[in-house]
């Protein structure tokens, strides 16, 4: 670890932090005990959703606090839990149309077209692409926008509409994972074959390699085309 540090500024306190640590770990390091808003610590689920601003700065930026890095004169605050609203349906009773939306997420059709959703994003996604794309029922494509999605609901903290984007997005992929792609057979076989215990053998040797023979692994397997 390098000896340079930097002053941030976390809840008003200030802390000197040596300047390669994350927010995450920079707020470890000044001696908070993180048990909400940590989650995965690897950018996947969203949970330490943050809102910093650099001093001398007007921009309110927005971030993972696993995956950005501390800067000097950076005043930080978390945002743990947004409350999204989140319709109850049941997928095996809905169907792929525009109706659906108007039934269970109408505030979308009261986007003002700000754009505060996109430039709020922490994973530089189009939000308000996506939302456009569920309003017209283009459920694909609205999947296919939000597909790196990982519903920190900062999108929705800075809507003056009230839009869950989050939960939009996630009902757009669940239709179109149910009734607009194709079935994917050899998925379909596979859970088979794991339901009936015949990877379980499998299972276990994997659980033996280390994390980087497990990426290899992946990053090198046979895709679908």
């Amino acid at each position: 670890m390098s000896e340079k540090m930097v002053d941030v500024f976390l809840f008003g306190k200030k802390y000197s932090v040596p300047s390669e640590l994350t927010i995450m770990t920079a707020m470890e390091y000044a001696g908070y005990e993180l048990v909400r808003g940590c989650g995965c610590r690897n950018g996947f689920c969203g949970a330490c959703a943050t809102i910093y601003r650099i001093a001398g700065d007007k921009e309110l930026k927005m971030c993972l606090a696993c995956q950005t890095k501390v800067e000097n004169n950076m005043f930080v605050a978390t945002l743990p839990f947004f409350p999204l609203v989140k319709a109850v349906y049941d997928i095996e009773k809905v169907s792929p149309t525009e109706q659906i939306m108007m039934q269970l997420y109408p505030e979308i059709y009261s986007c003002i077209g700000c754009n505060a959703c996109t430039k709020a994003c922490t994973q530089g996604l189009n939000v308000m692409q996506y939302i456009a794309y569920a309003q017209r029922g283009e459920y694909a494509k609205c999947a296919d926008e939000s597909f790196d999605c990982v519903m920190c609901g900062v999108c929705s903290s800075r809507c003056p509409a009230g839009i869950s984007h989050p939960q939009v997005a996630e009902l757009a992929r669940r239709l179109n994972g149910k009734y607009l792609q194709p079935e994917s057979k050899h998925l379909t076989e596979r859970v088979k074959e794991i339901e009936d215990g015949l990877c379980e053998e499998l299972i276990q040797n994997l659980m033996q390699k280390p994390i980087s023979e497990i990426k290899e692994l992946y990053n090198n397997r046979d895709i679908e085309k």
